[in-house]
């Protein structure tokens, strides 16, 4: 909206064009989310659920009597900010929908007062997961000079063709992986929140910097993202507006995100891998997240389906095991587990970007 109305405003107004730089608009879209989200956010307190409390956290910090589901307020942001800021196309504006509609699952499930049970969250998660799976296929295909849909990988030059089946199975297992395992990881105040804006703030600027840019993707090897500059007004978008969210959960929090926020925020964090070409990605944004919360879930789905145990000693999520078992605070498994991240991330995008 704001792109296109610096279009009708330069004529009379010169410095109107800058609402059409992606960099100013990148600015806006990321100080106005985190204002609008800090300064408003705690109004809505009174109207979210109450945290039913987790059985298995250990700590004095209970999350129980706390407001919960708070991501139906900040995603419900940041898909109108994302319309205002960012001059997007049918499949992003889709991708927004979906983004909703999957906070809007989680919500739901944070406002029942027994919880939906586990099948029920699996069955509305692949309706949703699949339907991105389909989106993505459509827009690859559109994105594509002979519209074959292809990856690209460290080690090697040249782009890998993937079938279509293939790509949409790929699309749906990670995004149901990067659904669940970052609802895994809100466990600790400031936790998932953290880990999850590490990655916004790196796949807005590989958009921006690296895939959106001819020159630079073109030096590196890597394929070039048209609307790549448009993801990242979406993706640092989402980012203020987590920060707004993090400014009130940091330990100790006076509100939580729910499955609303982090169903929501694990979401587009998978989609924004799925559109950078290289699934792989997912490692320099969630490997921490991935570590802490799907080993949990792998261990569960062997001991239930297989009847094979694993990690028989370790508690999941990996940051229940650190604080009971090792004495670790609460802040102590941020700072430690966000350098982890921090160094992975570092070594992955060296590694993915020039060793090539």
């Amino acid at each position: 909206m704001i792109y296109y109305l610096g279009s009708l405003l330069q004529s009379a107004f010169g410095p109107a064009r800058l609402l059409q730089s992606y960099a100013v608009l990148i600015v806006f879209a990321l100080y106005i989310g985190f204002f609008v989200t800090q300064k408003f956010l705690p109004y809505f307190y009174r109207f979210l659920p109450c945290d039913r409390g987790r059985e298995f956290t250990p700590g004095k910090e209970a999350a129980k009597g706390k407001p919960t589901g708070s991501g139906v307020i900040f995603i419900s942001i940041f898909v109108l900010l994302s319309f205002i800021f960012a001059p997007m196309d049918t499949t992003q504006m889709a991708v927004l929908l979906l983004t909703w509609l999957m906070m809007l699952t989680g919500f739901l499930d944070d406002r029942s007062k027994k919880g939906w049970g586990e099948y029920i969250k699996a069955v509305l998660d692949l309706i949703v997961c699949l339907s991105a799976a389909l989106l993505l296929t459509f827009w690859a295909k559109n994105n594509s000079a002979d519209s074959k849909i292809y990856f690209w990988f460290p080690f090697i030059t040249h782009t890998v063709h993937i079938p279509e089946w293939l790509y949409i199975i790929i699309c749906t297992v990670l995004l149901w992986m990067s659904v669940n395992t970052t609802n895994c990881t809100d466990g600790v105040d400031g936790l998932s929140s953290t880990l999850v804006l590490l990655a916004l703030l790196t796949m807005g600027t590989i958009f921006y910097v690296i895939l959106g840019h001819v020159d630079i993707s073109s030096y590196l090897l890597v394929p070039n993202i048209r609307d790549g500059a448009c993801w990242a007004v979406m993706t640092f978008c989402l980012a203020g507006v987590l920060m707004g969210y993090l400014w009130h959960n940091a330990f100790p929090s006076s509100v939580l995100m729910g499955d609303a926020g982090s169903r929501a925020l694990g979401f587009y964090t998978g989609i924004c891998v799925l559109v950078s070409g290289n699934p792989f990605l997912f490692l320099a944004t969630s490997t921490i997240i991935f570590i802490n919360g799907g080993m949990g879930l792998l261990k569960v789905a062997l001991k239930r389906f297989l009847h094979i145990s694993i990690f028989e000693k370790t508690r999941f999520p990996l940051h229940d095991h650190m604080r009971k078992n090792h004495g670790w605070s609460p802040t102590q498994v941020l700072i430690k587990f966000l350098i982890m991240q921090l160094l992975i991330t570092v070594a992955i995008l060296g590694i993915f970007f020039k060793v090539r």
